[in-house]
């Protein structure tokens, strides 16, 4: 019975893998010449242990994000060029799976972020994973991550920098929205995820928006943000909710503060886009090429070349926490059109 599980699941991801690479389009010379750049950077910082750090902080975070920039290549943990990578990425993940579910370490002041994240990266690694005991590993690792973001959420609906319990039951826009990510990841990839939950934290981004479509920081206030505005309509789509009144009037506060062009005047511009990005990827047609040209331009002109051996590779420095950081999700966004993971698909 195991054989023919295994046989199926190879099957189906083998056409999975075959009708996206056929989707994909064909990038831009330069674009694609800045994405292996990037890449090769990534792979060269990763550490001995299989994990990345943004100066030395957030590994989980860090890991998950770069492992994610490498899916979005087209690599899995068996095939392709960042395979071992991956792997490296996968093992030292579910290494980090706490017996309460949590992925990452209790100490850690913001381990939301890291848990969040991480959840999102191994639900896209089980979509393709076709061994059959690294599959109920992952099954078992992100049954127990969605329990604990379960018991994590605030009474408001939101997630804080740490579960509720933990954090007194702060919440906060951009920790919540890591949260749903991850949770539609998994739900994506066949794990439980209760309804409930998404409920209430599609209610949350709903009592955080403010009339005119910003969505504030926090349940408690804090003033619209552009950055959480985009990850809010990306969370929502994620949650299901693709006719969600709430959406246009966030989109046209979207379109309003979040021109790739313009001067970044409220912070976390890589952060913004990369939630931003993925809201325009799924739009598609005009809108998604126009803003995909500008982003590119933005992205490859802030590029930084470096030398790794005798080839060039590429980096971003720019933003708080690091070109770790920065680097992945630039390479996220300008890899969106491959297409290749369901978190990311239209």
């Amino acid at each position: 019975m195991l054989k023919r599980t295994f046989t199926c699941l190879a099957a189906m991801a083998l056409l999975a893998g075959m009708l996206r690479a056929a989707a994909a389009r064909v990038p831009d010379p330069d674009v694609q010449v800045h994405v292996d750049g990037g890449l090769a950077w990534l792979a060269s910082q990763q550490r001995q242990p299989g994990h990345w750090t943004a100066q030395e902080r957030y590994p989980t975070a860090m890991t998950a994000l770069a492992g994610m920039a490498m899916l979005c290549e087209g690599s899995t943990t068996t095939q392709g060029k960042y395979a071992e990578n991956i792997r490296r990425a996968v093992g030292y993940l579910t290494n980090r799976s706490r017996p309460n579910g949590l992925i990452g370490d209790a100490d850690d002041d913001h381990y939301t972020y890291g848990h969040g994240f991480a959840m999102l990266f191994l639900s896209e690694v089980l979509g393709e994973e076709e061994d059959v005991e690294r599959r109920e590993e992952l099954i078992h690792v992100l049954t127990k991550a969605v329990e604990f973001t379960g018991y994590a959420q605030t009474p408001a609906g939101g997630w804080g920098y740490v579960s509720a319990k933990d954090g007194g039951g702060f919440d906060e826009g951009s920790t919540t929205i890591t949260q749903v990510q991850g949770l539609r990841g998994a739900r994506n990839a066949g794990i439980p995820v209760p309804n409930e939950v998404i409920e209430k934290a599609v209610k949350y981004i709903h009592n955080c928006t403010l009339p005119d479509g910003a969505v504030q920081y926090s349940s408690k206030g804090g003033g619209g943000r552009p950055a959480i505005t985009a990850a809010a309509v990306a969370c929502l789509y994620n949650a299901g909710e693709y006719d969600d009144d709430y959406v246009p009037r966030m989109m046209e506060y979207c379109r309003k503060h979040l021109d790739p062009a313009a001067q970044d005047s409220f912070g976390h511009w890589h952060y913004a886009h990369f939630y931003y990005s993925q809201v325009q990827y799924r739009e598609g047609g005009e809108a998604w090429n126009d803003y995909r040209a500008a982003v590119e331009k933005r992205i490859l002109a802030e590029a930084t070349a470096v030398k790794i051996g005798d080839g060039t590779a590429y980096t971003w420095n720019q933003g708080y926490v690091g070109p770790v950081y920065t680097t992945a999700l630039n390479l996220i966004i300008l890899q969106l059109d491959n297409a290749y993971l369901p978190i990311y698909q239209r």
